[in-house]
């Protein structure tokens, strides 16, 4: 039986016990046939809640409601793994070309859940948004053509570029209350804003899901922040998660589901608590969600989906609300009406200040206290709420004659934003006081920024209200500054022009000589005269596929088909030489650098030339500097990797805490398997890189002894013995043949289960999935 047969002829009894039903139908999305059904939901989750006997979190009940076999499922939080029906899968352009290439290879004619690609991710930011929009059309039109032609040819759902950023798109048609949403990219959380279980995941979990195989994820824990107060003034949801990652850390809530309760939600708007959600990714956590309420009903009414919010508030308190008397394995609590406006930064978000102690924490720390640009926007906060809360200030300093005393950018995070505050003359009010408009795309924040006032090494500072800001992201310049806020902070900072401005204390100089202090922001939630969808932006999937073509030219420096990486040969590793020992924070934007490298994103011989290149090494201090052992000479990283590949030398990395943070690009594991590596042994994993390193059939392996990661030389040579009984929960044996000739063993540690080891022997899990579509 073909692979195609295996999936559709002979699914699970309960697969397609899900949301999909003609019977008490609501229509999915516009766009779709599909429709939903909450009765499904319950009865699945009853099942479950018979079985535990226990109240259940909100994060518990979405997840539980879409189990594949919910009768026979184990279900221990943080240690089982679950077996997953997710509704919808949502890939950006960035991420969808592999994701693409891998289900081009698997001979499936169509995806069998609701799918859609955004582009969003290949639209520099240089000119303003027509000509970056023109200009990217012509730059990308290769891979434009081709992820309009697999979309169509395979029944996905294709935003074309200009029509927004992906989670703006998927919050304004897609995400609803209840929903299990995968997505290839580490904000896709952003749906918890509507009640929705949102996860970023690699493109080969989205290859499972749209080839109907059930998802697998690690059972998350629960930690709950219990907000009490009320939102007023300058705080702003941006503030509660830039809070919540003081407190937990870049790493804190690896493994869990940040879930929000308490009476300080109802003073969040819909858009605010996905502002929430999206960062969420920031503190590692597997998503984040927030209880269904009037302020979802609102919007969902507001983006012409009142159907859905209607049967939904049917299903409050049993579906979409957690149980009284649940149990989190941790709780924070903020307090709302003492909240102070933070600015995060700089190089990791996780670094708090409250507006009022960011001038003298600048000032002892010696950053750039001279703000050379403000960037509003971002898919963290372009809702009409923040850009109408950031024109309230802009129109105050506009009345008082005052323009911005740095660069001031804005992204709308959509056509419908976009259309929709153009007409309602914001975006006039923001051009006023100098801003410039850019595409609707993700632009700066992702490093698509031709920025020109500076050059690579120039100390500078910027803030935005964006979501990350890693060491050069942004710009590409490792001396700049980057610090994360709420927009209208970000305005507000803009106008002042430097760090020392306290816009709560602080006064601004009119144009008449005057003195004024700015009004707290304020604004509609919603727009009063409803969305303005803009142009027509979405292209639908034909019904008849059979004329389509998908062509990759084998000359292509854009695209490259996939080559199957070769299975495990049964021996163990040994002698490998490390790569390189990583020092410090290692990202994926320092495994896989984005910005100038995005144009590869499909080519996976090409866009290995970045690898590792924002990584230190530790023997010398050094970006992007490693000694090939077996010459004695230094060279770049991807130079040396391809040495060793040519050589038939398998290679291991060594790296520190969190490693794979940020992005969920399957690159940043893809590049490593691709130059030849076999293992990365590090003190903890980031939760999608970590399961994207699995699937494409690397050891990740984790320190027993954390101290452990000190005993290694960069000059060592490493060997992991006994591979061949390697086994769920079996820690793997690990000897360091050291330079003077001495030899010391360590013990490290794994996560796989027996399904996920037979990636390992495979070669890949897409190998895996081969391997069992020839068996049947």
């Amino acid at each position: 039986m073909t692979f195609v047969n295996l999936v559709l002829r002979n699914p699970n009894k309960t697969q397609f016990f899900r949301l999909f039903s003609i019977n008490r139908s609501v229509a999915l999305s516009r766009f779709e046939n599909e429709t939903l059904d909450y009765h499904k939901l319950e009865h699945t989750l009853n099942t479950v809640k018979k079985r535990l006997a226990r109240p259940l979190t909100l994060a518990e009940k979405v997840l539980y409601s879409h189990l594949d076999d919910p009768k026979n499922a184990i279900i221990e939080r943080g240690n089982s793994y679950l077996m997953l029906r997710p509704d919808r899968v949502a890939m950006q352009d960035a991420t969808a070309q592999m994701a693409l290439l891998q289900f081009i290879s698997s001979g499936l004619p169509r995806v069998a859940v609701p799918s859609t690609v955004h582009c969003d991710h290949l639209i520099e930011a240089k000119d303003g948004a027509g000509a970056d929009l023109i200009r990217a059309n012509d730059t990308n039109k290769e891979v434009y053509d081709f992820l309009a032609s697999a979309s169509a040819k395979y029944g996905i759902g294709f935003w074309k570029p200009g029509s927004g950023i992906i989670h703006q798109i998927v919050l304004e048609n897609y995400a609803f209350p209840g929903a299990l949403i995968i997505g290839t990219d580490s904000h896709t959380p952003n749906g918890g804003g509507l009640g929705g279980l949102c996860i970023g995941v690699g493109g080969a979990d989205a290859v499972d899901v749209m080839a109907n195989l059930p998802w697998e994820l690690k059972a998350p824990l629960v930690i709950g922040v219990h907000l009490i107060g009320k939102l007023s003034g300058w705080t702003s949801a941006k503030d509660i998660i830039l809070k919540v990652a003081e407190i937990l850390t870049v790493k804190g809530g690896t493994g869990a589901i940040i879930e929000y309760y308490g009476p300080g939600v109802e003073s969040i708007s819909c858009t605010g608590m996905a502002t929430i959600c999206n960062m969420g990714a920031e503190i590692g956590a597997t998503t984040s969600i927030f209880p269904f309420n009037d302020r979802m009903l609102d919007y969902l009414r507001a983006t012409n989906r009142a159907d859905i919010g209607d049967i939904a508030s049917k299903h409050k308190g049993s579906l979409l609300t957690p149980d009284a008397n649940c149990k989190y394995d941790k709780i924070i609590e903020i307090n709302l009406d003492t909240l102070e406006p933070h600015v995060n930064g700089p190089f990791t978000p996780d670094l708090a200040h409250p507006i009022s102690q960011l001038s003298s924490r600048s000032a002892k720390e010696g950053w750039p206290q001279h703000i050379s640009a403000g960037l509003i926007g971002s898919c963290t906060n372009s809702s009409y709420e923040d850009m109408s809360r950031a024109a309230s200030l802009a129109k105050q300093a506009l009345d008082k004659g005052v323009k911005v005393k740095s660069q001031f950018y804005i992204t709308p995070g959509s056509e419908q934003i976009r259309a929709t505050i153009e007409r309602d003359g914001i975006t006039e009010v923001f051009q006023s006081i100098g801003g410039i408009v850019l595409a609707n795309a993700c632009g700066p924040c992702i490093g698509q920024w031709s920025r020109k006032d500076t050059k690579k090494g120039d100390k500078n500072t910027i803030v935005s209200s964006y979501n990350r800001n890693f060491t050069g992201r942004n710009d590409a310049n490792p001396a700049t500054h980057a610090f994360v806020t709420s927009p209208e902070i970000v305005t507000a900072l803009a106008l002042g022009g430097s760090l020392t401005f306290n816009p709560l204390k602080d006064e601004l100089v009119a144009a008449d000589g005057s003195k004024f202090k700015l009004k707290p922001p304020t604004g509609d939630t919603l727009p009063k005269k409803g969305f303005d969808a803009g142009q027509d932006t979405y292209q639908p999937p034909p019904e008849d596929t059979s004329k389509i073509a998908v062509k990759v030219d084998p000359s292509s420096q854009r695209l490259q088909l996939l080559t199957p990486f070769n299975k495990w040969d049964g021996k163990d590793l040994v002698n490998m030489p490390i790569l390189i020992k990583i020092k410090g924070k290692c990202t994926t934007d320092h495994i896989s650098a984005a910005g100038q490298w995005l144009k590869y994103r499909g080519h996976l011989d090409n866009i290995s030339n970045n690898l590792f290149i924002g990584a230190v090494n530790e023997e010398n201090g050094e970006v992007n500097k490693i000694l090939h052992r077996e010459s004695g000479k230094w060279d770049t990283v991807p130079v040396v990797a391809r040495k060793y590949k040519a050589d038939g030398v398998s290679w291991c990395v060594v790296g520190d805490e969190n490693y794979g943070e940020g992005s969920s690009r399957e690159h940043a594991a893809l590049e490593p398997r691709h130059l030849g590596g076999r293992a990365i042994i590090v003190k903890s994993f980031a939760r999608i890189h970590e399961t994207n390193l699995k699937k494409q059939g690397l050891l990740p392996l984790t320190f027993a002894n954390p101290s452990d990661y000190n005993k290694i030389k960069p000059s060592d040579k490493i060997s992991l013995i006994d591979l061949k009984n390697l086994q769920p929960g079996k820690p793997v044996r690990c000897v360091l043949h050291h330079e003077n000739g001495q030899s010391e063993e360590i013990q490290l540690m794994h996560t796989f289960n027996e399904n996920q080891l037979e990636w390992f022997k495979a070669g890949s899990a897409l190998n895996r999935m081969r391997e069992l579509s020839n068996h049947k």
